[in-house]
């Protein structure tokens, strides 16, 4: 993982991964006061046989926008290495292709567990689905 200063903003980090992100293609970036947000443009390949976005592409974005609070939460400065413990959905609205954002917020945790609750809504700000998330920090080996 590596963070580099946005090109549209120099106060925000984007963060690239190798795993996760190139696959599906989200981004993901971090203001100075810490807040996290990841947008993906959906495509043909996030939709189901519905043609409507995916239940696994709204989670994986809710995943990564929760995880990546969480670890501002244990460390504002740098990126405390976590695992989700729990992730519960609430699907709310469908849509198909556009460009859909997620945003998070920590709602409170201790030394080793961060509780947070997010969002992700349309192009137009209509809501897609809510999360709640539990994290637990870990030592990388």
């Amino acid at each position: 993982m590596r963070f580099e200063p946005d090109p549209q903003d120099p106060e925000t980090l984007m963060i690239h991964d190798p795993g996760c992100q190139q696959l599906v293609g989200y981004e993901t970036r971090i203001d100075a006061a810490g807040a996290c947000v990841v947008s993906l443009d959906v495509g043909p390949q996030h939709l189901n046989r519905h043609g409507i976005l995916h239940g696994g592409m709204v989670a994986t974005v809710l995943d990564v926008v929760c995880g990546n609070t969480a670890s501002r939460y244990f460390d504002p400065e740098g990126h405390a290495a976590l695992v989700t413990v729990a992730l519960n959905l609430s699907y709310i609205a469908a849509m198909g292709p556009g460009r859909i954002t997620a945003t998070a917020r920590a709602t409170g945790g201790g030394k080793s567990t961060a509780h947070v609750m997010g969002e992700l809504r349309d192009a137009d700000g209509r809501l897609l689905a809510t999360a709640t998330g539990i994290f637990r920090r870990i030592t990388k080996r």
